[in-house]
């Protein structure tokens, strides 16, 4: 098994891309602490992983405040003992453009999707360096690579996480830390189920996909578990784009 012996966490776990790649995970070996808002999604993973055998805990947590974040650690470390595994994947999505985008609205994604990834990090980190060696996989988005009509906020903050992961990884590579991000196309998750369900918007998603398909979670999941594993050693600051190739274009 590809993660045995480790220990992962992964943020937004309760559903879609994090439930996905904590399932997966679970399966190649890992202890997996499922991180989220809501308790009653979260556990709903957890039980998935133990129907197959495996070992997982379910962690409440708010990524975007520093001291829920701090217990989400603590919890870790008291169950575990140790954090191989970073999974910054939480993240929320508001439609607007610059001027249709309210403050509360910026400021809410901002901290979720941007402030969260570098929160779990800095706190998650210190027992990395400890142990001499750790990964962070930060989902990422296509959005943060190229402009998306309306969505102003999201596309702030997903180009955040992708700039973040290249700094971070200059920073913490040399102590033996991959930090690494993936950049997902549209994937069939509660957040996309809205754009999906209007024909029109799904036919348009389609014709710029060449692979001809809707994304599914488990794409992301695999490409997870690649940069989780010991195969992906000499890979930093990578931005794995899985888009069923909509940006080659």
């Amino acid at each position: 098994m590809r993660l045995e012996n480790k220990v992962a966490i992964v943020t937004g776990g309760g559903s879609g891309i994090g439930q996905a790649i904590a399932i997966l995970f679970a399966k190649e070996g890992a202890k997996v602490v499922v991180a989220g808002r809501r308790l009653e999604a979260l556990q709903s993973t957890v039980t998935e992983i133990e129907k197959s055998g495996g070992e997982a805990l379910a962690v409440t947590a708010d990524v975007s405040s520093f001291s829920s974040v701090h217990n989400l650690i603590q919890k870790t470390l008291e169950k575990f003992g140790k954090i191989d595994i970073l999974v910054n994947n939480a993240g929320i999505y508001l439609p607007g453009d610059a001027v249709s985008t309210t403050e509360e609205d910026w400021d809410k994604v901002l901290a979720i999707d941007a402030k969260g990834t570098f929160l779990c990090s800095k706190a998650a980190l210190p027992s990395m360096l400890k142990q001499g060696k750790g990964k962070i996989v930060n989902i990422a988005s296509i959005a943060g690579w190229v402009g998306f009509e309306g969505s102003t906020a999201y596309c702030a903050a997903k180009g955040a996480v992708v700039n973040l992961t290249r700094e971070m990884a200059l920073d913490y590579g040399p102590k033996n830390i991959n930090i690494n991000a993936i950049a997902p196309g549209i994937i069939e998750t509660d957040m996309t189920q809205g754009f999906l369900q209007d024909e029109n918007a799904k036919k348009s998603f389609l014709a710029k996909t060449p692979m001809g398909r809707i994304g599914k979670p488990l794409d992301i999941a695999y490409a997870a578990l690649y940069l989780a594993s010991d195969e992906s050693d000499f890979v930093a600051g990578e931005i794995l784009v899985v888009d069923g190739g909509w940006t080659a274009r």
